[in-house]
């Protein structure tokens, strides 16, 4: 048994990106089998960086395929029991998330982008003059050379430090904006610097300034996002599920996800309400398991993403928790409150 196995799960080690130091840590641990878990924009190098490790490190490596939605989405013991070291890439740790065997984070920092460029886009498309920067974790390294860009530009910048689930100052996580919600008050708008949709629409719902949206490796800008009309659509799935009698309050069995507690509270609510109310249990929820159940609505406990990105692909109405305090009537509609997973 190696030590790696012996050991109880350490926290994790963070790395820019795949290289020696990361090869050179490994190998001081000696693992048995290490499993690598890589996100969709990765999967094309997935296996070309699984030889590399398994050749310099002189560990099985076994590749976790199933799709990874963040850093709350490491692999279980259940999908790789054998391995007792994980690898993921594209993530920074949740810091008070317990890991289950020792974890490398592989963020994957991208060096392009060059601010001077970037501030220009930015000043030419007259963003607000009073500015927060979110990033996503790749880009996390543009925070203080475009700071100081848009300050030589007359822009004042804020950068926030978020709660204990944020590893860095400025950082977006899908559930987490409290980085950016401890500066709203001192901007205008806020640019998020990273590729993608997913995580402007998150800082959207959590805060009420526009969002801008600035691609750094192809220096383009997008407009903001139509916050009135997320917002909306939420306020309409909340009217929906007013009179809705029997609950099911999901709970996620993944460690970065679970919040027991909370359905437990909910659940009460519900009942104290005259509501049927019944906790259910998944590790990865589909559509199709919620298909043919007796109940009216549901109130997801899990990813607040689920239910604010996908809620349309469920046959009856998905709130988050605040939404679903809106529905009994214990919170008002406005203002909208993101379901920020502490």
């Amino acid at each position: 048994m190696s030590p790696a196995a012996d050991a109880p799960a350490r926290p994790a080690r963070v790395f820019p990106r795949v290289g020696p130091e990361l090869v050179a840590a490994l190998r001081e641990i000696r693992p048995q089998r290490i499993v690598l878990q890589v996100p969709a924009g990765l999967v094309r190098n997935a296996h070309e960086i699984a030889e590399g490790l398994r050749t310099e490190v002189g560990a099985p490596v076994a590749l976790a395929t199933r799709a990874c939605f963040g850093a709350c989405d490491f692999p279980s013991r259940d999908e790789a029991p054998s391995a007792d070291v994980a690898v993921v890439l594209g993530h920074a740790p949740i810091p008070n998330v317990e890991l289950v065997r020792p974890t490398f984070f592989v963020e994957m920092r991208e060096a392009g982008g060059d601010p001077e460029r970037l501030a220009d886009t930015l000043v030419a498309a007259g963003v607000p003059r009073r500015l927060g920067l979110v990033f996503s974790i790749q880009h996390l390294d543009l925070a203080g050379p475009l700071s100081e860009s848009l300050g030589r530009r007359g822009v004042s910048v804020r950068i926030g430090r978020g709660d204990r689930r944020l590893a860095y100052a400025g950082q977006a996580l899908g559930c987490n904006y409290t980085g950016a919600e401890a500066v709203a008050a001192e901007v205008d708008a806020f640019v998020f610097v990273g590729t993608g949709a997913f995580h402007p629409i998150g800082l959207a719902f959590a805060t009420d300034r526009p969002v801008w949206s600035l691609d750094p490796l192809r220096n383009s800008l997008d407009p903001p996002i139509d916050r009135a009309e997320l917002v909306g659509r939420r306020q309409l799935a909340v009217a929906s599920a007013r009179e809705a009698r029997r609950w099911g309050i999901l709970v996620s069995t993944f460690r970065g996800q679970d919040r027991l507690g909370t359905a437990r509270a909910l659940e009460e609510k519900a009942r104290a309400r005259g509501r049927d109310a019944e906790i259910l249990l998944f590790d990865r929820l589909d559509p199709r398991d919620l298909e043919g159940r007796a109940f009216d609505a549901y109130v997801n406990t899990a990813c607040p993403r689920i239910a604010l990105d996908d809620g349309a692909l469920y046959g009856k109405p998905m709130l988050t928790p605040p939404e679903f305090l809106m529905a009994l009537g214990e919170l008002p509609l406005a203002p909208y409150r993101f379901d920020t997973y502490h």
